[in-house]
């Protein structure tokens, strides 16, 4: 547990991550504690705290129950907070944004290296193990969520798990991948299809991009998370595809892949400079497959900067040439 005021930063951990910590957090004084929140809470009365908030959203509703009443018996007064860290996780710092998009090269490269490989025959999972091993094997940490390779129907849904299904010519094969480096995450996605592209394919999928390009072209620093996400939403659901895209145009990209500021129907989350988030429109028709087209974002001199670069081709034979 970490507690910062105005005089101290105390990052209290147990025996098994106390030498960690010593290694990873040279800059806060670290206690070695028994797990629980009630130690906690003496550790707050011994050094005269009298109010605390915590973050309500990082613990569970037995958690903040516990760490409230052993706040109590210490006399500290308690105040929940929602958003606080979380606003000032969004701004990233100069090094920050030199790990994302570090982590984004990467992610660019494992994505050609797959349309290298890609082929007729080849399934989901080898697919999909093929890009973790390419950003394993090329530096990247552990990858910041589990890779999907989803094809034919299956790329209907948007967190689709790679199963033993073959790729397949006549088809679009959504890939989604991201990589981390020093902690830090990126997330990019591209569709593919193998041979020829068909006349829907062409057609959805230059609706999806042409939404991604307005919103990368027009996303302004002051704008709020519904008022970008509405720009690519207008276009998609001009060409009558409404119900077709269901989540929001993009989220935050940090040490966690999903984090604020959120870009989606009704967020009021406010878009500022130093911010790094995905934009991602997408199309799903279910029973055909769906495509998706994602970069990661940084929010430079009021406008956004792509920080992944893969080309958008509409197959694998583009993507090579």
């Amino acid at each position: 547990m970490l507690l910062i005021s105005q005089e101290v930063e105390i990052l209290a951990t147990d025996f098994i991550h106390f030498e960690q910590a010593k290694k990873e957090a040279p800059d806060f004084d670290l206690v070695i504690t028994k797990p629980g929140t009630n130690r906690f809470a003496e550790l707050l009365a011994d050094r005269g705290f009298k109010n605390m908030g915590f973050e309500s959203n990082a613990l569970s509703f037995a958690e903040s129950v516990r760490l409230v009443e052993a706040a109590n018996r210490c006399n500290i007064q308690t105040q929940p907070l929602e958003g606080m860290i979380e606003s000032v996780r969004a701004i990233k710092e100069e090094t920050e944004i030199e790990f994302i998009e570090s982590a984004a090269r990467l992610a660019d490269r494992a994505v050609l290296f797959l349309a290298e490989a890609m082929k007729p025959g080849l399934s989901e999972k080898e697919a999909a193990w093929m890009l973790e091993k390419y950003l394993r094997d090329n530096g990247s940490e552990q990858v910041p969520f589990d890779i999907i390779v989803a094809s034919g129907p299956s790329a209907a849904m948007p967190h689709a798990k790679p199963t033993d299904r073959l790729l397949a010519p006549g088809e679009p094969i959504i890939c989604d991948l991201g990589a981390r480096v020093n902690g830090y995450a990126s997330d990019l996605s591209r569709t593919f299809w193998l041979g020829p592209p068909n006349d829907t394919f062409v057609k959805v999928y230059d609706i999806v991009l042409t939404a991604q390009e307005r919103a990368m072209a027009e996303i302004r620093a002051g704008m709020t998370g519904a008022e970008a996400d509405g720009l690519a939403r207008e276009l998609i659901d001009e060409a009558g595809f409404s119900a077709s895209f269901g989540h929001g145009l993009g989220h935050g990209v940090g040490l966690a892949v999903h984090e604020s500021p959120r870009l989606s129907p009704g967020s009021s989350d406010r878009i500022t400079d130093d911010m790094v988030f995905t934009i991602e429109p997408a199309v799903y028709i279910a029973g055909w497959g769906g495509i998706r087209i994602e970069d990661t974002v940084v929010m430079d001199d009021c406008r956004a900067r792509p920080l992944t670069l893969a080309p958008k081709k509409r197959s694998s034979q583009e993507q090579r040439a």
